[in-house]
């Protein structure tokens, strides 16, 4: 039987002294927990994957484009040579806040159009986000046929990566991971901004592609429930001037 007066290992709340078992237990409790809430954090940055320098060019103000503008799958221009793109460049288009442009450039597909905004840049994404409706550019005559450069197939590709809205991974915002990136991201593609399929290996060394379904055509809602997340899949990938456009098969989707 134990001795009544032994009182090793029994505590009392209201008494300051911890009891002999109890005095390196406690102690080493705390620390450990600091030390691992500490190395959570720093391998919780660790594994955080690097979105690069995307940006808005405020530098560069408001900017002034001509080029050929194409409708589908998403609104996009072939920006023709200038100061500001010596080789020409192809732009998506975006408008301002979590829209797309498509009702503004709903009758322009296939013509020579000025257009005014802002760039973003990340990587091999460039994006105009509009300020004004694009205009004919006048300089044009009516009997001059204008075209946008030819695409150049790539191929059948099975790439695995993320579907993400392109104005966001452009620099509007930094990207993020789960439930809030999902959201966000779903805002911007319900508003009609492009999306951008984000692969975890480059393809003609391009790390981002505007997406289509594989008619060509923008993207159905039933792909919302895809983005954010990794996923592999199979499509079509075609050049057009510098951007590619992977034209994904809803058939081969998997989720990893």
């Amino acid at each position: 039987m134990r001795n009544s007066d032994d009182n090793d290992g029994f505590f009392v709340g209201y008494i300051n002294s911890l009891p002999g078992s109890a005095q390196w237990f406690v102690p080493l409790t705390a620390v450990l927990m600091v030390l691992g809430f500490a190395s959570f954090g720093i391998l919780a940055a660790v594994v955080q994957s690097d979105p690069g320098s995307g940006q808005f060019l405020w530098d560069a103000g408001e900017v002034n484009v001509s080029g050929v503008l194409e409708e589908h799958p998403y609104p996009l221009i072939h920006a023709e040579p200038s100061a500001r793109f010596p080789q020409g460049r192809t732009l998506m288009l975006s408008g301002d806040g979590k829209r797309g442009v498509q009702k503004r450039v709903a009758s322009l597909s296939g013509q020579r159009v000025d257009v005014s905004g802002f760039l973003l840049k990340r990587g091999t994404i460039d994006m105009l986000q509009v300020t004004a409706t694009p205009k004919p550019n006048s300089t044009v005559m009516p009997q001059q046929t204008v075209n946008a450069p030819l695409p150049r197939s790539l191929g059948r590709w099975r790439l695995t990566g993320e579907l993400c809205d392109g104005k966001c991974y452009a620099g509007a915002m930094r990207p993020g991971q789960g439930l809030a990136h999902k959201a966000c991201a779903n805002l911007c593609l319900i508003g009609g901004v492009p999306p951008v399929f984000v692969s975890t290996a480059p393809v003609e060394g391009h790390q981002f592609m505007m997406v289509a379904d594989q008619n060509g055509m923008a993207l159905s809602a039933e792909w919302l429930h895809r983005v954010a997340v990794l996923i592999e899949v199979e499509g079509a990938i075609e050049e057009r001037g510098d951007l590619l456009i992977f034209k994904m098969d809803a058939a081969s989707l998997k989720d990893l």
